[in-house]
């Protein structure tokens, strides 16, 4: 069974009769994925399916919000992404924009669009930095976030700290990868570590670019791996237009961050 699973990539788990007394939970916490993420959203009343207007309203303002918005703000800041290309050509070698595969809303994986804001290669020199990850996370989640992270530019810090870096997302909101708000879209290898039923929670909500853990956390080192999972989920069982631009508007303060992470 092990040859076939390490053969088989897309297998996420054998079943064996040492899992049947957890079976009858893992049906249940799929059928509950399932009709959360229906559209038209549906509810059960009286053990009868139903759609949920609440949430169909609440899923067309938002895409409709984010259309409008990405598509004005791109026309709008045109000229300052130009700039701000040309100095990320001029201060390093290398491509202007950094793409890379993340998992958003159901795990979807799709291209996640910045502007580069660190040395080519970056990716490759994780591993030594292993010391300053502000994340202790042990046996649970896997998460990486360096303070002062030696591999960003100069150029690269002010981007960061003024959240510039995050400007060609609206692309990936416009496409629809992601929406205006949500759960930040993670790289693979923190997604596969959050796969539990209760981890699993906070991929139902959108990807998004601000969120929840942004005006609440950003920047602030004492945060855990626990802590920001549990502002994911919370989003993720309360989100609505509303709550969105709540979110939206507490979001300009939390833009400029005084720690470079």
């Amino acid at each position: 069974m092990k040859a076939a699973a390490k053969q088989y990539t897309f297998i996420d788990e054998i079943i064996t009769d040492q899992c049947l007394p957890r079976l009858s939970s893992k049906v249940a916490f799929i059928n509950k994925f399932k009709q959360l993420n229906a559209f038209p959203p549906l509810t059960v009343v009286g053990g009868k399916r139903k759609q949920d207007h609440k949430r169909t309203a609440n899923a067309v303002l938002k895409r409709g919000f984010d259309i409008i918005v990405a598509g004005i703000a791109l026309l709008v800041i045109s000229p300052i992404l130009l700039l701000i290309a040309a100095i990320i050509r001029l201060e390093s070698k290398g491509p202007i924009f950094y793409a890379a595969r993340r998992a958003g809303k159901n795990y979807q994986v799709f291209k996640f669009y910045k502007f580069r804001t660190m040395v080519v290669d970056a990716d490759k020199k994780l591993q030594q930095l292993q010391h300053m990850n502000q994340y202790k996370s042990g046996d649970g989640p896997v998460f990486y976030k360096v303070s002062n992270d030696p591999r960003v530019t100069r150029f690269g810090a002010f981007l960061r700290n003024t959240s510039l870096d995050e400007l060609p997302q609206l692309f990936n909101v416009l496409i629809g990868d992601m929406s205006l708000v949500g759960n930040r879209p993670l790289p693979l290898y923190e997604a596969s570590t959050l796969t539990t039923d209760d981890w699993a929670q906070r991929f139902l909500a959108p990807a998004g670019i601000t969120g929840l853990w942004q005006i609440s956390k950003r920047g602030k080192k004492e945060m855990s791996a626990q802590e920001r999972i549990a502002l994911d989920i919370n989003y993720s069982n309360q989100h609505s237009f509303r709550y969105d631009m709540w979110i939206m508007a507490n979001t300009p303060k939390a833009l400029i961050q005084k720690d470079n992470v």
